[in-house]
Order: structure tokens, then C-alpha cells, then sequence
């Protein structure tokens, strides 16, 4: 049967199926970092964000205001021109300016702001009273954040990893257009410049089912943490 279905596949898919796979990968590590350094600094900085701002335990309207100044400001570039602009950095980091490492130092710059603002979006769901009765129990800093804050808004912050993770797959797409490898390099290259358009559709479709996967599982995930 895998035989009959190999046959059936156009030529040009069957001469792309080994670069695909290498695109694939490429895809891969350029999420994997990407959303590594999201929920590494842009988690601890979306807790940070919400600490200070008006009414809790850390506020600092100075530095709330200087900090969600930056984190907008880095929000605001489109990934393309974050792209090129930082060039110089990614070619000083990793050395060079290509390629799916490459790619993926713009890709962790863009999602560490973006997932601070969904963390701290989730954790201003979580209800005022839960965190007053833990301050009057005694509860540090760190209790509170870890024992309350995170357990409050785990399913909430599930969800935003869902989205983050969707947004940058297309990302990954874009960072093919300047080298950056994965799956819409070769659409690009395939697709694009050498109007084969059934390699074009054969991208798209993978990207949707990796879309589809994602959400699926994050959905499945978010409800198994969501004890209310």
C-alpha cells in the first residue's frame, strides 16, 4: 500500500520529500528556541510586569511604565524589520546570519516580550481575593508566585503558549524569506520561485496540521491544569 501511494505521489513532491524533512527539522529548532526563551525570560519578565503595576505587592509606577515602554517598543517592530535590524547582533551571537540558528535569535527577541504580556495578562485573571487571603496567611514573595499566582493561572498560561506557538510557526515561515531555512524557505525556493505549485500546497498543508496539533493538544492540556 505504501508502495502504491509512493507511486502515486507527482514527481516533484517525491524530489522534494528529503529537503523537506530537513525543513522540518529546521522548523523545529527554530520554535524550540524561540519559545524556550519565551517561557525561560518573558515568563519570570510577564510575572515582573504584573508585580509592579498598580495595586500589588511590588508596585512601581516608575518602573512599571519604563518597563512596559521597552517590552511595547520591541512589540511594536514587525518581524521582518526586527529581522533585518538585528542582523548585526545575530551575526556577532552565533556568526552568522543564515540559517535556522540564525533565525532563531530574532525569533527569542520577538517572542520574550510577547509572552510577557500574555503571562501577565493570565496571571490579572486570577481573582484579587485569592492573593489578599494568601498575604494575610503569612505567604512570601516567592510562595505567592509560585503557590498561587502560577497555580491560579496555569491553565490561562497553557493557553498563551498555544498562541505564542501558532503566531511564531508563521514566523519561522517569514524568517524563510531571508534565509532562515524550515518550511517556508522551501516554499519560497519551491513554491514561489520555481511555480511548483504542488509543493506550495504540500507546505501549506503541513503547516496547518502542525497548527491543528498544536492547538489540539494545548486545548487537552489547558483543561486537564484548569481546576475550576
Amino acid at each position: 500500500m505504501l508502495d502504491a501511494l509512493w507511486a502515486a505521489l507527482p514527481p516533484s513532491i517525491v524530489d522534494v520529500l528529503p529537503e523537506l524533512w530537513v525543513a522540518l527539522g529546521e522548523t523545529l529548532v527554530m520554535m524550540a528556541v524561540g519559545l524556550t526563551a519565551a517561557v525561560l525570560i518573558g515568563g519570570p519578565l510577564g510575572i515582573w510586569l504584573f508585580l509592579l503595576s498598580p495595586g500589588q505587592s511590588m508596585q512601581n509606577r516608575v518602573l512599571f511604565a519604563v518597563v512596559g515602554w521597552l517590552v511595547n517598543m520591541v512589540r511594536s517592530f514587525p518581524f521582518v524589520i526586527l529581522l533585518v535590524a538585528l542582523v548585526p547582533f545575530t551575526r556577532w551571537l552565533v556568526g552568522t546570519s543564515i540559517g535556522p540558528m540564525a533565525a532563531s535569535v530574532p525569533l527569542a527577541c520577538a517572542a520574550i516580550p510577547y509572552f510577557a504580556r500574555l503571562v501577565e495578562q493570565s496571571l490579572r485573571e486570577v481573582p484579587r481575593g485569592v492573593i489578599e487571603a494568601a498575604h494575610a496567611m503569612g505567604a512570601s514573595e516567592r510562595q505567592i508566585i509560585w503557590r498561587v499566582l502560577l497555580v491560579e493561572a496555569r491553565s490561562g498560561i497553557v493557553q498563551s503558549l498555544v498562541v505564542l506557538s501558532i503566531s511564531f510557526l508563521s514566523y519561522t515561515a517569514i524568517a524563510g524569506v531571508v534565509g532562515g531555512g524550515g518550511v517556508g524557505d522551501l516554499a519560497i525556493r519551491y513554491g514561489y520561485q520555481r511555480f511548483q505549485n504542488d509543493v506550495m500546497l504540500l507546505t501549506v498543508a503541513i503547516l496547518v496540521v502542525m497548527v491543528q496539533l498544536i492547538q489540539v493538544i494545548g486545548n487537552h492540556v489547558a483543561r486537564r491544569l484548569d481546576k475550576r
